[in-house]
């Protein structure tokens, strides 16, 4: 349990440090999905040679490259494809509105807008 909790509050850590140099580095990761998905997600990976006598770092670090891999072409084939079909922006006009006034035709939060 206690090998459980360490692993889980340098997860946490990771995430909060990791933020703001995202925020440096002019990522913009709203949901902090990077954070938690990427940089954590690493350090869990790699932390299962600690708690499996069984598990090999090399064999961690390998898996971790190939789903980067994985996630890094899969990403951009979807991205490319939404690009050409569909665009990935909304219009400037759509955006300086609000999508929640162009798509729904109501205010979402009228309580935070000066209208």
């Amino acid at each position: 349990m206690i090998e459980a909790t360490s692993i889980g509050a340098v997860g946490g850590l990771i995430v909060v440090l990791t933020v703001p140099m995202l925020d440096k580095l002019k990522i913009d990761d709203v949901v902090g999905a990077i954070p938690v998905h990427l940089f954590a997600g690493i350090w869990g990976t790699i932390a299962v040679v600690f708690t499996n006598i069984e598990a090999d770092l090399f064999t961690q670090i390998t898996s971790i490259l190939i789903v980067g891999v994985f996630v890094v072409v899969t990403s951009s084939v979807v991205w490319l494809v939404l690009k050409a079909t569909t665009g990935l922006r909304v219009s400037e006009g759509d955006e300086i509105m609000g999508l929640d006034r162009s798509e729904l035709g109501m205010e979402a939060y009228p309580e935070f807008s000066g209208n």
